[in-house]
C-alpha cells in the first residue's frame, strides 16, 4: 500500500455541535479508511445523521476539523462537499420525477447556458459508469416511472458523475426488496474494489455485518465503540448501541386464533385518475393472531390501510368489522368507538401534531371523550395526568407530557402514538410501519407490546416494508404487489419466496 493509500479518506477531529440545549455531537473523532465500507450505527438521536450532515455541508460544526485525504477543509455547503469528492444518497431521493434519468444526473452540473453539449457528455459518462459498476439504467427513462431500486441507482450514478470518491448512504435499503438490496450490496462492493469509499448509515445490524469492513457505534452524541466488522457480532453491536443487552429475536409462542374480527372482501380503491391502487383484495384477520402485509412501499398497502380505517371509502367491495360493514360505521371516529385502533404509517403527518404538546397529541381522536372533560372543554389536568401514566407504561423518554411532540425522537413519538391507540383496549389494531426509523431498543419494546396484545386475544393487522419484521411478528403473511394480493404464506416462508412475490413474481412463474 502506498503512502497516499495509507492516508484516510475522511478524518473528523473533535467535532462538536449543539442545537440550543441539545448537544448533538460531543467531541467526535472518526477515521474512515480509503477504499473501505464503513458503517455508522446508533439509536435515534445518537448524532450519526448530524455528523454526516456536517461532513456534507448541511450543518456547520461549532468546533472541530474535517480532513479529506489528509487536507484540512472548511465545508460550507453541499456544493463544497461535492467539489471535494463527497457525495450523499439520501433516504428520500433528491430526484425530479418528471425529468429523465439523464436530466437528473446532469442537474446542477450543466456547465453553461447550452444544455445540449452537457447532456451529450453526460450520456457518454453515464454509459461508462453504468457498465463499470453494473448499474444499467435507461438514460431516457422518466424517473417517476422507475421502481425505487432503479431510482436509487440513479442517485448513486449522479454522485459518481459529479466526481464522488466518498459516498454517504443514509438507510439505503428501507424501500428495497431483498433482491434489490443484494444487488445494492454488490454495487457497493464493486465501488470499494475500485477504490471508492462508502459510509453506510443504517439501523439494520445484519446489513452492517454483511457488507462493512469497519463499524462505528454512536450513543448520545458520542462515539462509544469502533469495531472491525469481522471481529464483532450483532449482539455486541446492539449492546454497544443501547448500553445494555437487547433481545434481537421476537420471543413468541404459537398463535391461538379465534373468531374472524376483520373480513376484507374483494376490495378495490381507485384514485382520481381511475387507477386501481387496491385491486380486488380479500383476506381475514382473526382474534389472537397477527397478519402481516409485506411489500415494497407504494404497492397499495397505504391505500388499503386508509380504506380499512375509514379514512377513504372503497370503490367496490366490502369490509366487515366484527360483523358490521365498515360502510355502515361511516367514519374513523365511529370505528374507534367500535374498537378499531389505527397507528398510521406517517407518524409526523398523521399520527401526531409536532407543534402540539405530547399531552395534546396523546388524545388525538379521543379529545371528545367525556373522561377528559365536558362538552367542548377539556380538563387540562386530566389530560396531562393520563398522558404521564401512558408515558410511564410505554417508557417514553423524556416522560414530559408538556414537551412539544416534535422534540421527541422518532422512537418515542411512535411510543406516544402506540400508547394512545392501545390504551383504549381495541379489538383490532392496524399498525403501519411500527418501527420505521426507530432504534433497536425501541424496536424491542414495540415488538413485545404487539406480541402481548396478540396473546391477549387481540387481532392485529401489520404493514411493514421490513421483511425481517414481517417474518418475525406475523402468524400469516400476505404479499402485495401493484395493489394486488400475490399470495399468502405462513410464518415459515423463506425470504427468497417472499421476495419474489414482492417483486410481482408468483411461485408458478418463478
Amino acid at each position: 500500500m502506498t503512502p497516499a493509500q495509507d492516508t484516510p479518506a475522511i478524518e473528523l477531529i473533535g467535532i462538536d455541535k449543539r442545537f440550543g440545549p441539545v448537544h448533538a455531537n460531543k467531541d467526535v473523532n472518526l477515521t474512515i479508511n480509503q477504499g473501505s465500507i464503513h458503517g455508522i450505527i446508533g439509536e435515534n438521536g445518537a448524532g450519526k445523521s448530524t455528523l454526516m450532515s456536517i461532513l456534507f455541508g448541511f450543518y456547520h460544526a461549532d468546533k472541530g476539523e474535517i480532513r479529506v485525504k489528509g487536507q484540512p477543509l472548511r465545508i460550507k455547503s453541499s456544493s463544497d462537499a461535492i467539489a471535494h469528492g463527497i457525495g450523499m444518497v439520501h433516504q428520500h431521493f433528491m430526484l425530479v420525477d418528471t425529468f429523465t434519468v439523464l436530466e437528473n444526473v446532469v442537474l446542477g452540473a450543466e456547465g453553461g447556458a447550452l444544455i445540449g453539449p452537457a447532456l451529450a457528455k453526460a450520456r457518454e459518462a453515464l454509459a461508462h459508469l453504468a457498465q463499470e459498476y453494473d448499474m444499467d439504467v435507461d438514460p431516457d427513462a422518466i424517473i417517476g416511472e422507475l421502481p425505487v431500486g432503479l431510482q436509487q441507482r440513479v442517485e448513486i450514478l449522479k454522485a459518481l458523475f459529479k466526481g464522488a470518491e466518498t459516498l454517504i448512504l443514509d438507510e439505503p435499503t428501507g424501500v428495497l426488496t431483498p433482491d434489490e438490496a443484494d444487488h445494492l450490496f454488490r454495487i457497493l462492493g464493486q465501488l470499494r474494489d475500485q477504490g471508492k469509499t462508502v459510509i453506510l448509515i443504517t439501523h439494520k445490524l445484519r446489513e452492517i455485518m454483511a457488507i462493512t469492513d469497519r463499524v462505528t457505534v454512536m450513543r448520545r452524541g458520542e462515539v462509544v465503540a469502533n469495531f472491525e466488522t469481522k471481529k464483532t457480532s450483532v449482539e455486541e453491536l446492539a449492546e454497544a448501541m443501547v448500553g445494555r443487552r437487547v433481545l434481537l429475536h421476537v420471543d413468541k409462542g404459537p398463535a391461538k386464533p379465534r373468531e374472524v374480527v376483520l373480513d376484507v372482501r374483494n376490495v378495490t380503491w381507485k384514485d382520481k385518475k381511475g387507477i386501481a391502487r387496491v385491486d380486488n383484495v380479500s383476506f381475514t384477520v382473526r382474534a389472537g393472531e397477527i397478519v402481516g402485509i409485506a411489500g415494497v412501499s407504494g404497492n397499495g398497502q397505504s391505500e388499503l390501510l386508509d380504506v380499512i380505517s375509514g379514512i377513504t371509502r372503497p370503490t367496490s367491495g366490502e369490509i366487515i368489522f366484527e360483523g358490521k360493514s365498515i360502510g355502515e360505521l361511516a367514519d374513523p371516529r365511529h370505528l374507534r368507538e367500535e374498537g378499531l385502533a389505527h397507528v398510521p404509517e406517517d407518524r409526523q403527518h398523521r399520527g401526531l401534531i409536532t407543534s402540539f404538546d405530547a399531552s395534546e397529541s396523546a388524545i388525538l381522536g379521543w379529545h371528545y371523550d367525556e373522561s377528559l372533560g365536558h362538552g367542548f372543554r377539556l380538563d387540562r389536568g386530566k389530560v396531562v395526568n393520563r398522558t404521564r401514566k401512558e408515558m410511564e407504561e410505554f417508557d417514553v423518554r423524556p416522560a414530559n407530557p408538556l414537551l412539544k411532540s416534535g422534540k421527541f425522537s422518532g422512537g418515542n413519538q411512535q411510543k406516544i402514538i402506540l400508547a394512545r391507540e392501545i390504551a383504549r383496549d381495541p379489538d383490532l389494531l392496524i399498525v403501519g410501519q411500527p418501527t420505521r426509523g426507530v432504534d433497536i431498543g425501541a424496536i424491542e419494546f414495540i415488538h413485545k407490546r404487539l406480541i402481548h396484545l396478540r396473546d391477549q386475544g387481540k387481532a392485529i393487522l401489520l404493514v411493514s416494508v421490513e421483511l425481517d419484521e414481517i417474518r418475525s411478528l406475523s402468524d400469516r403473511i400476505i404479499v402485495m404487489f401493484a395493489g394486488k394480493v400475490m399470495g399468502e404464506r405462513d410464518a415459515t416462508a423463506n425470504e427468497r419466496e417472499l421476495g419474489l412475490l414482492m417483486a410481482g413474481v408468483n411461485k408458478e412463474a418463478a
